[in-house]
């Protein structure tokens, strides 16, 4: 990494980052040698792991790490291990020199840009899995078998890999959230865990890599997972049950031209069927329209 690597160790804190060249890693041997060269001279450091095709909602992740530490290390790895039999691993948007641009100019102080073989040195099929219980079968795990086996798997490589004291992940994903919150507490990961509020588009759309799947037209008609989801809300905080809440709002985006895979009201921390012992709730939706596979979620008032 040489010049550019020492002039980025030697920033001060107050350093405006606009003033640095992002640094890019491919091997991990770099990334723990700059992470090693900050936490001795007593600097914080977050970590944002991606796949990459940045987005605003990615780019207020780094945002959220930079509130917390002094140095942020930003990850961009399209994980094989999370794509199933009939997910297209290889069609996965690669935009790194537009995400490389984009996270220098929020401020990120380093990118590790791992090969699949410097991630997984035995192959993908070959790795060590690791799987988080009942929280990973749920949601999109039931109908996305094996996924967060994949995301798990590497989020622990990747945490090994970036030894960070802050890790920074989107509540847009939160069950993902909450797999790596129990991982991490269960594997005695010495990593702090923050969720970031999902960042919305003016009509409630929640951002994603996925929106750029859309037509013209179901652009217009994808806000509607939202608006469904904040209607299971008020009616559930306003006492109806939460079947019948879920129900309706199945049946209305199957009206608006969505393919539902579930509309569910789960405890937030357990992400199980709602009693009044693992309050409080929130309701989570996942739903086909088109191309673009939508997930959001809200929390719902006690």
């Amino acid at each position: 990494m040489g010049r550019a690597r020492d002039k980025l160790l030697r920033r001060t804190p107050d350093e405006p980052v606009s003033r640095i060249q992002l640094d890019v890693a491919r091997r991990m041997v770099a990334v723990r040698e700059a992470i090693a060269h900050w936490r001795a001279e007593g600097l914080r450091v977050g970590f944002v792991p991606t796949m990459g095709n940045l987005h605003a909602g990615h780019l207020s992740l780094v945002s959220a790490a930079r509130e917390r530490v002094d140095r942020v290390v930003v990850s961009i790895f399209v994980n094989p291990t999370q794509f199933g039999e009939n997910e297209d691993f290889d069609a996965y948007p690669r935009t790194f020199r537009e995400d490389s641009d984009n996270l220098a100019a929020a401020g990120c102080d380093l990118l590790f840009a791992p090969a699949v073989e410097e991630v997984y040195p035995y192959g993908p099929a070959g790795t060590t899995r690791i799987t988080v219980p009942a929280l990973a079968d749920t949601l999109c795990g039931e109908v996305r078998p094996g996924h967060f086996d994949g995301v798990a798997t590497v989020v622990v490589r990747l945490f090994n890999m970036v030894p960070a004291q802050v890790a920074v992940f989107g509540e847009k994903d939160y069950q993902q959230l909450q797999i790596i919150r129990r991982l991490v507490k269960d594997l005695a990961i010495p990593i702090e865990i923050v969720g970031a509020p999902t960042l919305r588009e003016a009509d409630g759309l929640a951002m994603s890599s996925r929106n750029a799947y859309l037509s013209v037209e179901e652009r217009d008609v994808a806000p509607r997972l939202h608006q469904a989801l904040q209607d299971v809300a008020r009616r559930v905080a306003g006492g109806e049950p939460a079947p019948a809440a879920e129900k309706a709002a199945w049946q209305g985006l199957q009206q608006a031209g969505f393919r539902p895979d579930y509309v569910a009201v789960r405890g937030a921390g357990d992400l199980a069927v709602p009693v009044p012992e693992n309050r409080p709730w929130r309701v989570f939706g996942a739903a086909w329209l088109g191309q673009a596979r939508l997930i959001d979620n809200l929390p719902i008032p006690d």
